[in-house]
């Protein structure tokens, strides 16, 4: 069922309330609204031009060979200190508050979900706002990325500080993952937003999902093939807006 109406919007509400173990399963169209562009579109992450190709720049081994280069590459593409919750990552917050939502799976790495007062939250990417010492391990936040010069090296033994976010030849975290597919096994209805669904092994995860209700909300329609889903082609905070946390 894809539809755009307002009907839509009222069906999600029916979903919703007939609920009472929802996880959200959301991508960088979540984020869009707060300005963080989106990877894959026009405008995206994907479609500017570099010396070198972004999935070559954000992997591990370029990483750890140019830390340099990734490093400007990072903090001009990737990160977005400024960036606030939207209507979205506010209004899951408040569906988990008001003990509708259980759990809210996250391909980004901005941390909104956490500053709209989700809590539980299962980062398959990791996390910018994380950062650690190569060597030692220890702790570092974001600002000290922001201000580091150039490349950021552990002030307590001098060696790089490497963001904790998934890098492409990485292994994704099996703790998070068995975490995600345990939440999304149990829940009776599952909202899928802001992704596209081609990011490949999180991508998979949805298929643990055997409830009753299925909700895709993306202005590409992604997942509209998928069975039984009610399917809606507009941005997810102007959707999630309109529905009441009870």
């Amino acid at each position: 069922m894809t539809d755009t109406t307002p009907a839509s919007v009222a069906r999600l509400q029916e979903l919703i309330d007939a609920s009472s173990n929802i996880v959200f399963f959301g991508g960088a169209g979540v984020s869009t609204e707060s300005g963080i562009p989106d990877f894959r579109s026009t405008d995206g992450l994907y479609n500017q031009a570099y010396d070198y190709p972004p999935e070559m720049i954000l992997s591990r081994s370029f990483f750890e060979s140019e830390p340099f280069e990734f490093y400007r590459f990072y903090r001009d593409r990737v990160l977005f200190p400024a960036a606030q919750p939207n209507a979205a990552h506010l209004k899951l917050a408040e569906l988990e508050a008001a003990g509708k939502l259980k759990a809210v799976v996250t391909q980004n790495i901005d941390g909104l979900h956490q500053a709209a007062g989700s809590k539980t939250v299962w980062e398959l990417h990791g996390s910018v706002l994380r950062n650690r010492c190569t060597h030692c391990g220890k702790a570092f936040d974001l600002q000290y990325i922001i201000d580091a010069d150039q490349v950021p090296l552990c002030d307590a033994c001098g060696k790089l500080v490497e963001p904790d976010v998934v890098l492409y030849e990485d292994p994704l975290n099996d703790g998070i993952i068995a975490g995600a597919v345990d939440a999304i096994r149990a829940a009776d209805m599952l909202i899928i937003g802001g992704t596209s669904l081609v990011v490949y092994p999180a991508a998979g995860l949805v298929n643990y999902f055997h409830g009753a209700h299925l909700a895709v909300i993306n202005l590409d329609g992604a997942g509209g093939s998928m069975h039984n889903a009610l399917v809606i082609r507009e941005p997810i905070g102007a959707v999630l807006s309109q529905i009441k946390a009870h």
